[in-house]
């Protein structure tokens, strides 16, 4: 797969409410195939989703937007909860004029499309939660900045290089107050309510997402399932993005039914 050429991405933008919102994507009129829309995680942009969105691409339409006051999007007055990062989500969908989507997370991006994909499931054909965080287990600032630090000697230097940038640009109040929203979320309380088909995906060597917290993730999950993927980091789908296609693309090609609010027992 190395040496194959994957189709490019084009950036476009759309006035979504009072945010100007960028996207990166391809688009094929003629697929048939649920389009897939990716969604980055803390701090970063639709640019470290790419190579993944990429690969995808091939089958079908792709989007990763940066949400807003990340990448190139607009930036808000405040800092946006995870909640009204999930507002936002549907609405650009609206924008977009997408129906029912695949939906891709990585990290804080699981719990957006989470808060999505509970608050409106008639919009998410299936999920696909890479590193899914946060590990309720550390739910406080200080462990899951020093996993991020163990991290960061573990991905590949071009990330490294895309993150400082990414950092920098949303700038250290908007990145805090983003990381107090994610640790405040409560996505295992959102778990046993997803209706979805749900692929959760970890890299063995990720220790934001210890091993026990994504196997806790998956019981949650009415139809979850989980696999781990040798060698990888936290952001596997950027570091090993043809190992992350071959394992989640037969999942997202399965035709799926309409889907309908899950039941849970007291």
């Amino acid at each position: 797969m190395a040496n194959q050429s994957w189709p490019e991405l084009t950036s476009v933008w759309h006035d979504v409410g009072p945010y100007r919102i960028h996207t990166r994507q391809a688009v094929f009129p003629e697929s048939h195939r649920v389009p897939i829309v990716l969604v980055h995680g803390l701090g970063m942009s639709s640019r470290y989703m790419a190579p993944l969105a990429r690969r995808l691409a091939r089958c079908g339409a792709v989007y990763a937007p940066d949400l807003p006051g990340f990448g190139r999007s607009a930036t808000p007055t405040h800092t946006l909860n995870v909640g009204e990062l999930a507002d936002v989500l549907i609405a650009w969908m609206d924008a977009q004029g997408l129906g029912q989507v695949s939906l891709i997370g990585n990290s804080l991006g699981c719990q957006v499309i989470v808060e999505t994909a509970y608050r409106f499931p008639e919009r998410a054909s299936r999920l696909v939660l890479v590193a899914p965080t946060m590990d309720r287990h550390a739910r406080t600032a200080a462990p899951n900045i020093y996993r991020l630090v163990v991290d960061a000697w573990r991905e590949p230097w071009s990330l490294l290089l895309l993150a400082a940038w990414a950092y920098w640009d949303t700038g250290f109040v908007r990145l805090w107050r983003t990381l107090q929203h994610g640790l405040e979320h409560r996505v295992e309380e959102l778990l046993p309510g997803l209706a979805q088909p749900t692929l959760v995906v970890r890299g063995a060597m990720d220790p934001i997402v210890p091993q026990p917290w994504v196997e806790e993730v998956t019981r949650l999950l009415p139809d979850g399932r989980l696999i781990v993927i040798p060698e990888g980091t936290h952001a596997v789908h950027y570091a090993m993005p043809d190992l992350v296609l071959t394992s989640i693309e037969p999942f997202l090609l399965t035709q799926a039914g309409p889907v309908e609010p899950a039941t849970t027992s007291d």
